[in-house]
């Protein structure tokens, strides 16, 4: 009785859209403001109060996996609104635990990577594009499919960058290798990608091979600290948040250690505009673990200490809750594969982890941010405006369409 009135004094201030609730016990109440709810959340059995007061995400998405809670409705919807409301359970202080901390050593690093991406290229296929980018997409208009913005966003990097060929990049993170293969094959730069995840480096190398661009490109399994050369370009993206906070200095100074003199960088990743945006204890346990999301000032900060001077910050919040909204649309359409290749909790996980990022996005709590920096006096290598990058861009999709 008691959980249930704490719940109730929890839930009256935690949504900005009419919300019901139906309770282990069968009574049910509408939250939020007056109207007709479209969601509805069923507590299949009691959720004990006590566990939602030590980490309310990590409780209530536990939960869901095992079926303990029902949403019927936009789980997308229902967070934005809980994160929407400052008062809500989603921001409550009173409900936050004090942050875990983690190891980050290079075999730590290695084991957190391949947790997330090791899943299997099998799993990631069924839902991502055909260019297999798992990271924020560049919608330039509204019609863009998710293959062409991808590609876009692609372009854009390497368009910032004011690249010449035969100059040189590295790609810390390079994923399943779609900036590497833009970079040698449409820009005539030697690229080397770096990642520690084995099934994307056998994928990579496997197309390098395939493509007989063995004197253009290449693939290391390796941890990015470890690489001593120096490079005309460093590009990485999505990285930054797999470093953690006690790393994120001995990041930005890799990126320097990377850099020619007058060299730059392109860095693209997850960014709190906010203080506080850190760790997510359920996304740490079963999604990224180790995962940390810095706040603007925290980066730039380090870029600062790491003096190297910013040229340009780009955020892209809209185009990243609109690239997960795509990718959720895609896994919805897969999840019987996906239950067949997993389990059904594992597909509630994913759906959930989907759902809640479009939501993170969509009410502003974390944003996507590139920075682009110099190694050396800002713009020392750009033109003098940064009209250069869309004049590049425009020409970019005048060839592909020509």
């Amino acid at each position: 009785m008691l959980d249930k009135t704490i719940y109730d004094q929890i839930f009256k201030h935690s949504f900005t859209i009419p919300i019901k609730v139906v309770f282990w016990d069968g009574k049910e109440k509408t939250y939020g403001p007056e109207g007709k709810s479209d969601i509805t959340i069923t507590f299949n059995k009691e959720v004990p109060i006590s566990e939602v007061r030590k980490h309310a995400t990590l409780t209530l998405g536990e939960a869901y996996m095992n079926k303990d809670i029902e949403i019927d409705g936009s789980i997308q919807k229902l967070i934005t609104s809980a994160y929407t409301q400052s008062e809500s359970f989603m921001s409550n202080p009173k409900l936050k635990k004090i942050v875990p901390k983690f190891s980050h050593s290079e075999d730590k690093n290695k084991e957190e990577i391949q947790n997330h991406y090791d899943i299997g290229n099998n799993f990631y296929k069924l839902w991502l594009d055909d260019t297999m980018t798992y990271s924020c997409a560049y919608f330039r208009t509204p019609e863009d499919d998710l293959e062409t913005a991808q590609l876009n966003k692609v372009h854009h990097i390497l368009n910032k960058l004011n690249t010449k060929p035969g100059e040189t990049i590295i790609d810390i993170g390079c994923g399943w290798g779609t900036m590497m293969f833009t970079a040698a094959k449409e820009y005539g730069l030697k690229a080397k990608g770096v990642t520690l995840s084995q099934e994307q480096y056998d994928y990579v190398n496997n197309k390098i091979q395939e493509e007989n661009l063995t004197d253009q490109m290449e693939v290391i399994l390796e941890d990015y600290r470890e690489i001593n050369e120096k490079f005309d370009h460093v590009v990485s993206v999505g990285m930054f948040e797999h470093v953690g906070e006690t790393h994120l200095e001995g990041y930005f100074n890799t990126v320097k250690k990377m850099l020619k003199p007058q060299g730059t960088a392109l860095i693209h990743g997850i960014t709190g505009q906010h203080e506080g945006a850190g760790v997510d204890a359920w996304l740490v346990k079963y999604i990224f673990p180790g995962g940390y999301i810095p706040d603007l000032k925290e980066n730039i900060g380090h870029i600062m200490d790491a003096k190297l001077q910013i040229d340009d910050i780009e955020p892209l919040r809209r185009h990243y809750q609109k690239t997960v909204e795509i990718w959720h649309r895609n896994f919805v359409k897969v999840e019987d594969q996906v239950e067949d290749m997993f389990d059904e909790k594992f597909v509630r996980m994913w759906d959930l982890y989907l759902q809640a990022c479009a939501a993170s996005f969509e009410s502003g709590n974390i944003d996507v941010i590139q920075y682009l920096l110099t190694n050396g006096p800002s713009g020392s290598s750009l033109p003098m405006t940064r009209e250069y990058m869309t004049d590049k861009d425009r020409e970019t999709v005048e060839q592909v369409t020509e």
